[in-house]
This record gives C-alpha cells, sequence and structure tokens, in this order.
C-alpha cells in the first residue's frame, strides 16, 4: 500500500518526550470555523450524558477475551467476527455459506463485536460526563475500560483485524472487516481528552497511543486493509474515518493528510452524485439507511480533517459536487422519509432516522439553523442493535 507514514512509535514516543505529540495537538482541540449558527450541545445534552453515565459507573470492561468463537483461526486476543449476510447454503448442509444481502445471519459470532460497541458506548458517555463535570470517577472509569482494551496484556485486543468478517466455508477474515472498528472512532476522541484528566501515567499514554499507532500500521500496509481502502462504497469512507481519528490521536500528520486527498480525490468523486445522492448507498438492500450511514461518515471525516486552509465541508468537485449537495439532498428525507425516492429498507426501516451527526455538523460548517433545528428533534439513543451498530458518533459534546 503506497502510504507514506510517520507513525509514532512507542520509542519514538518515547524519546520525544511522552507527551509531546499530544501537546502539539492538544487535548481536544478541533478546528471550528466561524460560525454564525451557535448550539449549546453541553445544555442540551447534559441529562442524558449523565444518565448514561452514572449508568455505567459500575460497569466492569468486558473485552474480547472474555468469550472465543471455535470458528475463529485467531487466539483469544484476536478479534472476531463473521460476514453479516452470510448465510448456511440449503442445498448444501455444512458447505461454504452464500450471501443474502441487507439480511443479517441471528447465529453468528457477534460478542467481540457487541463487545466493541458496549465500549463505544461506554468511554465517550464517561468522558462526555468528566468534560461537563470535571468529576474524576467518571474520567477513571473511562479509563479503566481503555486500559482493559489496549494496554494490560491479560485483556487487551491485538491490534489487527486478520479475523474480522470471516466466511464459514470460504475465508478466515476479510478487510471487509475493517468496518467493526468505526466503533473505535469515539472512544479515541474520548481518549484525547482523558489525557488531560490526569487518569494516565505517561507510560500507560505511551502504550494507549501506542496501541493505535501499530493498528494504523496494519490499517496502511496489509491486504485486508488495501481492500477496505479501496472499496468504493461506504466502507472506503469507513477506513479513512478510521484512519483519519487514529492518526489524529497519535499525531500523525502525514496519514491525516493522506486522508485530506482521499476524500478530495476518491471519495467525493466516487460517491457523490450530481444532485448529491450516494448511488452506490441507494443500489442497496437498505438504500436509505446506507445512505444516512455514508452521510454520517463523510461528514464526520469533513469534522476530523477540516482546518482553517482546508475545508473540507466547502471542498467541491468543478462540477460542484461536495459535501455540501450531499447534505442538502438528505436533508428533506431525513425530515420526512415518506418522500424517500427508493424502494424501502428491508429491515428496521421504521427505526430511522436517528440524530445523524451530519446534520449537526453541516449545519454549524454551512450556517443553516434548518439543519440544526431538525437535528434536535431526532432520536440520539436508539436502542435497536442493528441501528447502534450504524451510528457510531453519539457523543457529539466530544466533537463540537
Amino acid at each position: 500500500m503506497s502510504v507514506v507514514r510517520s507513525s509514532l512509535s512507542r520509542r519514538r514516543f518515547c524519546l520525544a518526550g511522552g507527551s509531546a505529540a499530544l501537546a502539539a495537538i492538544g487535548p481536544g482541540k478541533l478546528f471550528a470555523s466561524p460560525h454564525k449558527v451557535a448550539v449549546n450541545v453541553a445544555a442540551i445534552d447534559r441529562s442524558r450524558i449523565l444518565r448514561a453515565a452514572n449508568g455505567y459507573l459500575n460497569a466492569e470492561p468486558v473485552t474480547i477475551t472474555t468469550s472465543h468463537s471455535t470458528r475463529s483461526a485467531g487466539g483469544l486476543h484476536d478479534y472476531f467476527s463473521e460476514g453479516d449476510y452470510w448465510w448456511p447454503d440449503p442445498k448444501h448442509p455444512g458447505g461454504p455459506y452464500i450471501r443474502q444481502d441487507g439480511f443479517s445471519n441471528p447465529d453468528n459470532f457477534n460478542a467481540h463485536r457487541e463487545a466493541l460497541i458496549r465500549l463505544s458506548l461506554i468511554v465517550p458517555a464517561l468522558t462526555a460526563a468528566w468534560k461537563l463535570t470535571r468529576q474524576r470517577r467518571y474520567a477513571e472509569q473511562a479509563a479503566a475500560h481503555l486500559r482493559a482494551w489496549f494496554i494490560d496484556p491479560a485483556s487487551r485486543m491485538n491490534p489487527n483485524l486478520q479475523y474480522a468478517q470471516a466466511i464459514f466455508g470460504i475465508t478466515k477474515g476479510r478487510g471487509i472487516g475493517i468496518i467493526d472498528t468505526i466503533h473505535l472512532v469515539e472512544p479515541a476522541r474520548a481518549a484525547h481528552f482523558l489525557v488531560d484528566s490526569d487518569v494516565f501515567t505517561l507510560d500507560e499514554q505511551v502504550k494507549l497511543q501506542g496501541w493505535f499507532s501499530d493498528y494504523l500500521h496494519w490499517l496502511t500496509t496489509t491486504k485486508n486493509g488495501a481492500d477496505e481502502r479501496d472499496a468504493k462504497n461506504n466502507h472506503g469512507s469507513c477506513w479513512v474515518m478510521q484512519v483519519a481519528e487514529f492518526a489524529r490521536f497519535t499525531g500523525d500528520a502525514s496519514l491525516q493528510q493522506y486522508c485530506r486527498d482521499r476524500f478530495r480525490t476518491v471519495l467525493i468523486p466516487n460517491q457523490v452524485a450530481a444532485n448529491g445522492s450516494l448511488p452506490l448507498e441507494a443500489a442497496r438492500t437498505k438504500p436509505y439507511s446506507y445512505s444516512l450511514f455514508d452521510l454520517d461518515i463523510l461528514a464526520t471525516i469533513a469534522q476530523i480533517l477540516s482546518t482553517p486552509q482546508d475545508d473540507l465541508f466547502t471542498f467541491q468537485l468543478p462540477d460542484g459536487r461536495g459535501l455540501r449537495k450531499a447534505v442538502a439532498y438528505m436533508e428533506p428525507f431525513i425530515a420526512d422519509k415518506k418522500f424517500w425516492p427508493y424502494p424501502h429498507d428491508v429491515e428496521y426501516f421504521d427505526d430511522l432516522p436517528v440524530r445523524q451527526p451530519s446534520l449537526l455538523f453541516g449545519g454549524l460548517a454551512y450556517n443553516d439553523p434548518q439543519y440544526i433545528a431538525l437535528w434536535k428533534t431526532l432520536n440520539p439513543d436508539p436502542k435497536v442493535p442493528e441501528i447502534i451498530r450504524n451510528y457510531p458518533i453519539r457523543q457529539p459534546m466530544l466533537w463540537v
């Protein structure tokens, strides 16, 4: 894979003085356009944040080492999941699985994915509560989960997804499985804030950033990583979002720039149509869900990577295609999906939309109070597992 990297190895991090890379970015410092539209996310979400965080104060860490599938080709510390839409072939019992797009197989091994999603719910909520109250108990509990997942040798996850989204009888793992770690994006963002709370020792900071640096190396140097990067639809977007946020956390400026370039030269040209729709998502059996999902991912990439000199929200191709047009296209169908021009999703159509972050990020970037007003009316805490799985940005207080 031709990605130029300036990865922050543990040794180089230590030689640099440990916290130098964090200081260079500044915990929680984000690019913010001079927006005229204002939204007080802390005030809007205060009660929901504290309610969730208080419920997590006594939750013990659950990592992938608490469960293992006999179908996994990896070890105890290796993440394992199975392809969602792959089922036993009734014509060939015991043979290779066959694909049924849009229909998730309920008999798949999902324990690792469920543990990962659980982490992505707990750590951001606790971190947001710490930001609101400065009560150390929230930060300490969030740090306990991060230690278990990424630092403690007994329970940590290996920094790769070599065995993700395996298919029985076909493959031990696929690049497409990298989408599972979209649920590490918000914990990584939370970890950036937690460094400012002094709940980690310098050695723990080094090891925590070292894990994400190692994972970045795997994402950017392996065949599975290349396969996911080069996927034409939301999978390619999710690769960029993950690499962008993990590179931000580890201080890898070259990878951040690589992701900016890829947003402009690959994602927008290949995914956004002239009218702002996302044809590759609209062609699926769940066109509404996938269009919402990919739009959220594209908007999150812009939120992570935009700078005063390089604003991805306002970037457009010579023919006018860009993120602005994509948000404008979807907004009426978020407001009232009865006007959705494509077939209804084969599953969970009635459970959407939720509080899509693309509306918040777009509303602020484009100074559009209508987007913000709509965002405020939507459900921030869906309960359906499949909806949660495709909704990785849940604590906007960490983002704006």
